[in-house]
């Protein structure tokens, strides 16, 4: 997938006793390209100075020995991308996962393209390439299988959007999408894992759950002790209360004795 108007080089590589390498793109009919091999003399490099929708195709080299020209090589698809709009990129059910798991890569565009390219940074093995397919939407879309994921590795995609009738000629890529790859599936951080021995089932509290202190435990007694003051409290006012009434008749009555003598 090379940008368009950017530098590629094709290299072609052979045995030692090559003499001659040529390049030729399937479907041209312009001349083939020759060069010379390069020191130590088993590979020649063919570069392509601007990527246009002119250079882009499959091409295969040669090599000529003292015995003839050999057999072609496998061929290699030079695909220019940035002609259309970028498409969309995610990841199902989400981007993080724990290792040994599988995704789907979700690539989708309004562009109604016949088919899309997923693409891994860093991998050197062809891209993955599907037909599209028409969603309700009339989304044109299509779901890449990945997986199982390891955290050992970098998992990091974009995809391209292609028409059927100039298959390598794309459009822009997608945003970047990396998965994040967690610990392996049965992995549980200490502080989510507060399991009861007993029941052998791991209870987890998030923290804004578990606010308490370590002395929570004790508040319902606190709360008892409390009550138990409060009430004896209120009864020893009411008894004192009860004595300053008892004594205010009483003097009251003795003050009319006294007055009818």
């Amino acid at each position: 997938m090379i940008l368009w108007r950017s530098p590629v080089t094709i290299w072609c590589q052979g045995t030692l006793k090559a003499q001659e390498f040529r390049v030729d793109r399937e479907g041209s009919t312009a001349p083939w390209y020759t060069m010379k091999p390069l020191e130590p003399g088993d590979k020649a490099k063919f570069p392509i100075t601007h990527m246009t929708e002119h250079t882009a195709g499959r091409y295969r080299c040669y090599y000529q020995s003292p015995a003839g020209w050999s057999e072609s090589s496998d061929p290699l698809e030079l695909v220019v991308t940035g002609f259309y709009r970028k498409p969309y990129l995610s990841a199902l059910p989400r981007p993080v996962m724990t290792s040994g798991g599988n995704v789907t890569l979700l690539c989708g565009s309004q562009e109604g393209f016949s088919r899309f390219i997923l693409t891994k940074e860093g991998e050197h093995s062809p891209p993955w390439t599907l037909d599209s397919q028409q969603h309700r939407s009339g989304d044109s879309q299509a779901l890449f299988p990945v997986g199982p994921v390891t955290s050992s590795h970098k998992w990091t995609f974009t995809c391209y959007g292609c028409y059927r009738n100039s298959p390598q000629t794309c459009s822009h890529p997608s945003d970047v999408l990396e998965l994040l790859v967690t610990g392996t599936a049965d992995t549980i951080s200490p502080s989510q894992n507060k399991s009861d021995p007993k029941s052998g089932a791991a209870n987890t509290i998030s923290p804004s759950q578990n606010t308490s202190d370590p002395k929570g435990a004790s508040h319902p007694q606190d709360y008892t002790v409390g009550n138990l003051i409060r009430i004896s409290m209120a009864g020893i006012i009411l008894v004192a209360l009860g004595v300053l009434l008892f004594q205010v008749h009483h003097s009251s009555r003795g003050t009319h004795d006294a007055a009818r003598r």
